[in-house]
């Protein structure tokens, strides 16, 4: 005798947080807009507080909505970011004097705050890639269409890029990779680290991140002609934000 499939039926908060997610994606819920709160969906649903949270954290958690205290739980829709790995460090970007940032945003708009720019001792890491004591570091975070997305953090050997424009708040057209090429250093080969983790207490208040968000970190390594590494550069992006995209011949 063959036995009936048997079907498990999601848990009701999971099958809410379906619903208020369908209305999200589908436009019914716009960015900003106040999703039902926690009395609203107990009397709609005739369910429980705890029930009602759950269904809320869900979307929480898979960053479509955020909480603000005392308020409540407001829809956080937002069109990816698509980080496209070679395309975006292309000579062919910064010696045209465009920024990386142009190919990232694809004519969105976007701004840098936070710069700090200071001569420091290099940390055990950075001066093993770099073959430096000091260095100067360029520290900013970068926010798309008014939401900050990601923290970066360069650095150069100091006897380098001291008295340049590398270590000025505008670096001119193309950026530091152009001023590197200035300096007969021009950039021909970067290595990238990629990995997932938990956002520090200072990243989740920077980036504005909803509880539970994750961040991806990168850390990408710029080498001159004859293998000289010219920068170390550490980043730190809201996961929630970015599309990593590479591109590679089998």
């Amino acid at each position: 005798m063959t036995e009936s499939p048997v079907h498990h039926e999601s848990p009701i908060y999971r099958r809410i947080a379906g619903r208020l997610r369908d209305q999200i994606l589908s436009g019914a819920l716009g960015d900003g807009d106040r999703l039902p709160g926690e009395n609203a969906l107990m009397n709609e649903y005739g369910i429980a507080r705890a029930t009602a949270r759950q269904a809320l954290a869900v979307l929480i958690n898979e960053g479509l909505a955020v909480p603000k205290r005392g308020s409540g739980v407001y829809v956080r829709l937002f069109r990816p970011i698509r980080r496209h790995g070679s395309r975006r460090l292309s000579r062919e970007q910064w010696a045209q004097g465009l920024a990386i940032w142009d190919s990232d945003t694809r004519g969105r708009s976007y701004t840098v705050d936070e710069l700090r720019i200071v001569r420091e001792t290099a940390s055990e890491q950075i001066a093993r890639v770099l073959g430096v004591e000091e260095v100067w570091v360029r520290r900013r975070r970068y926010s798309v269409d008014g939401r900050p997305v990601q923290l970066a953090a360069s650095c150069f050997p100091a006897d380098l890029v001291e008295g340049t424009a590398v270590v000025l708040p505008d670096t001119g057209p193309g950026g530091v990779y152009a001023r590197l090429g200035d300096l007969g250093h021009a950039p021909v080969h970067f290595s990238e680290e990629v990995r997932a983790r938990m956002p520090l207490p200072g990243e989740t208040e920077l980036l504005n991140l909803p509880a539970g968000t994750p961040v991806i970190s990168v850390t990408r390594a710029a080498f001159a002609e004859g293998g000289v590494a010219v920068e170390v550069n550490e980043m730190t992006l809201d996961a929630a934000s970015y599309v990593l995209q590479y591109d590679f011949d089998a």
